[in-house]
């Protein structure tokens, strides 16, 4: 006939039980087949579906001896029952290999774009028919380097306990009911420090009644985790630091005491951690009342705090290393823009007072970016990213997101991207990441291990690491309906495994911004448009102050404490911000030690 074999895409069954199914879809050169042919074995589709066969009987060579996969993912499906309401959970294993013109280096990347389109919330095909249709459909028309798919099916008789996604501080202000609860109450106070907060504030904040919230804090007293102030204010009492002072403004001190390195945190945890790097501490605290007023919420009149954002100041000032260290926490409340602005500002008051500050860190906990098939790239809880360039752009290493509107081409970003002038900081993060991956003993460990150790008697924080079990990656793909993606395991011959109890450095961009924060996929497409490894709780603001203020060398450093913005889920908080304050400590020690002028 001399006609010319064409490609098609073609299912094969490799083996079926009573729990699981098991196929093999791969590319194949066939003979010109006639349009909708349909031989006993074989259906050959057409019209819309023109290229792809159906291989009807398990064919012998599909059991046969082949070459091991090129990468492997796991995942589960959590679906509900239209029917029923009720759930059903699903395993389903890809197992990949490509064309060999594809370099082994863009594999994953390849992996991790088809399973994020394959499973996209808009267009996630429910039945067992329509997800094999979907992955031979992207097989043909968009994903040409993959050659061959065995994919597995298993349902899963274990008891079902549908995962929850956490929400954001930010998210329960809309519409969500806030219990109220001591660890609600605490958490509130300590977000303010050490701005005080009024009973009246948190009251109306949540909608709870006063006297309630009296009856926690009542509680809290008795602990001896928050104190009274004038006005009915109430504050954090802080364990750690025997050497608090509270001052009207910073004594003068000699140049030699004068810090040349500022730390900036956001969460009260996060501050404990950096402090606990910190030797020959001793704290100020300034407080600033800016006036009284008759509350219309009080119905007897009672005067109280009118707490603008960023009244109050606290300054831990020490050592570490060689070096002189000013930490501060920014005193917030909410997730707002005003919140973010004030920072901004407290920020702009932290450099004034302290004028010998060349370098800044940014230190806390952040949301991570996970690849599900790259091993090496993934981001998993616990680990530390440090903001870096990436090797292609070298024009930022933090990008906040202003919006982001849907275009014809896919989504346009509108963006804020902030560098270093000086990125000596980078440049010692990434000598250290080189050094741990060549099987030097990471600094961080120590310092970790250390932290634990000065902080183990911090009752309301537990600085421990959660159990590895805790650590879970969720998909949303619809508003009851969840897939949860193991975490990629290290290739055989790989040098660079993880240690166990270490955190992992990664260097890449920081990114933030509401929008993106809140959506799963516009969040991907973001990070994988900008390279971002991390997403924090919008701190343009606070980097803004920093290069206003001429500072030419700072550093946003986000333990890994969720895979959202690191605001979601608290278990991971405390560890994951102590895990960046060593990081942070491992840089400063390695920095060149000051020369006092």
């Amino acid at each position: 006939m001399g006609d010319k074999k064409t490609e098609h895409i073609v299912m094969t069954p490799k083996c079926k039980t009573a729990k699981s199914t098991t196929l093999i879809i791969e590319r194949q050169a066939l003979d010109p087949p006639a349009e909708n042919g349909n031989e006993q074995n074989v259906h050959i589709a057409g019209g819309d579906h023109k290229g792809i066969v159906i291989n009807k009987q398990t064919a012998a060579v599909a059991n046969g001896a082949s070459n091991p996969p090129h990468l492997c993912l796991e995942f589960r499906v959590f679906l509900v029952s239209a029917q029923t309401g009720k759930h059903t959970q699903e395993s389903r294993t890809l197992q990949f290999w490509f064309t060999e013109s594809l370099p082994e280096i863009e594999q994953p990347s390849i992996a991790q774009e088809f399973f994020r389109e394959l499973v996209s919330p808009q267009e996630f095909p429910r039945d067992y028919v329509g997800f094999i249709k979907k992955i031979m459909k992207l097989m043909q028309h968009k994903y040409t380097t993959i050659q061959k798919l065995e994919v597995e099916l298993r349902q899963l008789d274990e008891p079902i306990n549908l995962p929850t996604r956490p929400l954001s501080a930010d998210e329960t202000a809309m519409g969500q009911i806030v219990e109220l609860t001591l660890e609600k109450v605490l958490e509130l106070i300590e977000s303010a420090y050490p701005n005080p907060v009024t009973v009246t504030d948190m009251a109306k904040e949540h909608g709870w009644e006063p006297a309630a919230v009296e009856a926690k804090l009542k509680i809290l007293q008795e602990k001896g985790v928050v104190k009274a102030m004038e006005h009915g204010a109430y504050t954090r009492v802080v364990h750690q630091d025997t050497h608090i002072k509270v001052v009207k403004q910073m004594p003068t001190m000699a140049s030699s005491k004068q810090p040349t390195i500022a730390i900036i945190t956001a969460q009260y945890c996060e501050k404990l951690a950096v402090d606990s790097m910190i030797e020959n501490k001793e704290t100020f605290v300034r407080y600033t009342t800016v006036g009284t007023a008759s509350s219309p919420d009080a119905p007897d009149g009672t005067p109280r705090v009118i707490c603008r954002f960023g009244e109050s100041n606290v300054y831990t000032l020490g050592n570490i290393g060689a070096h002189r260290i000013v930490c501060t926490k920014l005193p917030r409340v909410g997730h707002t823009r005003e919140a973010m602005t004030a920072a901004g500002n407290t920020t702009t008051r932290l450099l004034g007072t302290f004028q010998k500050v060349d370098f800044v860190f940014l230190v806390g906990v952040g949301g991570g970016v996970p690849h599900y098939t790259d091993y090496h790239k993934h981001v998993r809880l616990g680990d530390v990213v440090v903001s870096h360039p990436t090797p292609l752009n070298k024009k930022y290493v933090y990008v906040y997101c202003e919006n982001a509107k849907l275009a014809e081409k896919g989504y346009h970003f509108e963006t804020k991207e902030y560098c270093p002038t000086n990125l000596g900081l980078q440049e010692i993060a990434a000598n250290l990441k080189s050094q741990a991956e060549n099987g030097t003993n990471p600094p961080w460990q120590t310092y970790l291990n250390e932290g634990l150790d000065a902080l183990c008697t911090q009752s309301e924080h537990d600085f421990k690491a959660p159990p590895p079990e805790s650590d879970k990656l969720y998909m949303a793909i619809g508003d009851r309906d969840v897939i949860e993606v193991a975490h990629p395991i290290a290739p055989q011959d790989s040098t660079k495994k993880r240690l166990d109890g270490c955190p992992r450095i990664h260097l890449a961009p920081v990114a933030s911004g509401r929008q993106i924060a809140r959506d799963d996929q516009l969040r991907q497409k973001f990070a994988t448009r900008f390279g971002a490894l991390a997403f924090d709780a919008e701190m343009d603001a606070v980097v803004e102050s920093i290069l206003g203020n001429c500072r030419d060398s700072f550093a946003v450093v986000r333990g890994i404490s969720d895979y959202k913005d690191g605001s979601r889920a608290k278990e991971w908080q405390p560890y994951a911000s102590l895990a960046a304050a060593s990081v942070v400590k491992a840089i400063i020690c390695a920095m060149d030690a000051p020369t006092n002028v």
